[in-house]
């Protein structure tokens, strides 16, 4: 028999690894709906899953009681099912629920996830799985990175962001994958036993730099400044105890600059009399219309919105938006959220932060005055990774691109597994005791109810689907308001006329 502890932990790793890959390698795997559609729809399947399991087991474990279970789960409850409330307005629309089901299990998977990690006592084994996937996967993808290089280099190519990075459709995608997986990668050297192997710490290391070289060659510039907030933030917070992360952190973007010069200057220089070097622009790249057009929008039918996808459907508000390039998104995850569900869930999004911090702070004083340092380390790189990402999210679609949000719910579902308690004073002391009749049976009810309510939401799923694939063809021989990627690459669908 296997214990609780172990099924959540290689639960996780399984659906984390699977997910990686899928993100990382889509371009070795059967697309048969395309890798945008295809990595949305595993997206789906693992958070729905994961909440359906992770609810399940949360049920039947014994650590866990009603008070317990919640104090940790009310405010993500609130925030999720407030995606729910605030598009009943809407109700008649086309679609209405799709993204905000994506939503609600999506979040609701970070916290529930968690919360069975740390009260199964594997949030560390989770966090340092994850460790291990993403620096396994991410220096895969770097190696595989210079075979790219070196067969465009032989074709005379000297501009190098027109095939790096690869397997994305755009670099703005695969800059997300970068905020989450960057600050996590120095951990590599230190938690877990394989930290000891020389071999994996010059793995890891390499691999950074690599990873550090595709962002300096394509200038993903909130990226860069995610991942420095999340580094100042770790150091602000942990003080001297996030030194040796630091250390590792600035050496991998040593050998970034070291690979950089390189290969993308001094070999191209050999080569070729003219090399190509992006400059960093200094400009909003257009996004400053969209913000102000998504605060408008937020403004229309304050506090509540003007309701889910709205953004591609409303009459434009302001004049500089009208003279702009438009895109399937403002650029701006939470001025999305304020214009389509309004400021009410801005708020309880609050709430959800407010809860996480006072978690964080609790758990940091446990570690200052304990002598955990593996858990220290992992809490430092996971919470410089969440809070690089949430930076992004400001200014780009973090939270709408597929690829971003997989490999974001596993670093978040570390995150909250690291910051729970696993024991809670106020919710009584009495021992634990197997799981009842009554609890199993609980249990398998909240299991069906929650599968239940998946597949009727992935049933108009599949419906918006079939329907986008079916206007596709008409919208770009017809219509040529070229590609706006949201919820599928074609995503600029249901739109105004």
């Amino acid at each position: 028999m296997y214990s609780s502890g172990s099924i959540s932990r290689w639960t996780l790793a399984t659906a984390a690894l699977l997910g990686f890959g899928a993100v990382l390698f889509i371009d070795f795997t059967p697309a048969p709906f395309g890798g945008y559609a295809d990595q949305r729809f595993l997206l789906l399947a693992l958070s729905g899953l994961l909440v359906i399991i992770s609810s399940a087991f949360l049920v039947l474990n014994r650590y866990s009681s009603i008070c317990k279970s919640l104090r940790v789960l009310v405010p993500i409850t609130l925030l999720c099912g407030s995606f729910f409330v605030l598009s009943l307005p809407f109700r008649g629309q086309l679609y209405v629920w799709v993204e905000p089901g994506m939503y609600a299990f999506f979040f609701f998977a970070t916290v529930v996830s968690g919360a069975w990690a740390s009260w199964t006592g594997s949030n560390e084994n989770v966090g340092r799985d994850l460790v291990l996937i993403v620096v396994a996967t991410c220096s895969a993808y770097g190696l595989a990175t210079i075979n790219i290089y070196l067969f465009a280099l032989f074709d005379g190519e000297t501009d190098l962001v027109n095939f790096i990075p690869w397997g994305f459709g755009n670099i703005r995608y695969w800059s997300h994958i970068a905020t989450w997986c960057i600050p996590l990668m120095p951990l590599a050297i230190l938690v877990g036993r394989s930290k000891q192997h020389r071999i994996w710490r010059t793995v890891s290391v390499l691999g950074a730099g690599l990873w550090w070289w595709i962002l300096i060659l394509s200038t993903s510039r909130g990226s860069a400044l995610g991942i420095a907030f999340g580094a100042v933030l770790v150091l602000i917070l942990f003080g001297r105890r996030a030194l040796p992360w630091l250390n590792v952190f600035f050496g991998g973007v040593l050998v970034g600059f070291v690979i950089w010069g390189l290969l993308s200057v001094a070999i191209p220089t050999l080569i070729a009399d003219d090399i190509q070097i992006r400059s960093i622009k200094a400009d909003s790249s257009g996004r400053i219309p969209l913000f102000i057009e998504a605060f408008s929008m937020s403004l229309q039918n304050f506090p509540f919105g003007l309701g889910p996808q709205s953004w591609l459907t409303h009459e434009i508000l302001t004049d500089g938006y009208s003279q702009s390039r438009h895109f399937g998104h403002p650029h701006n995850m939470y001025l999305m959220w304020a214009a389509e569900y309004g400021w009410v869930l801005i708020a309880l999004l609050g709430l959800v932060v407010a809860q996480a911090v006072r978690y964080f702070w609790i758990k940091r004083s446990e570690l200052f005055r304990g002598n955990n340092d593996e858990h220290t380390f992992l809490l430092i790189g996971v919470t410089a990774s969440v809070s690089a990402a949430l930076f992004h999210a400001g200014v780009s679609a973090v939270f709408v691109a597929p690829g971003s949000m997989i490999v974001g719910l596993f670093v978040l579902i570390a995150f909250w597994a690291l910051i729970i308690p696993t024991r809670s004073s106020s919710c009584g002391a009495s021992e634990p005791e197997r799981p009842s009749g009554f609890r199993k049976v609980f249990a398998l009810l909240i299991g069906l109810a929650l599968m239940t309510l998946w597949l009727l939401w992935m049933n108009q799923v599949w419906a918006y689907f079939e329907d986008m694939r079916l206007d596709e063809q008409t919208y770009f021989e017809e219509v040529g308001g070229g590609i706006q990627p949201r919820f599928w690459f074609h995503g600029n669908f249901p739109r105004s006329e």
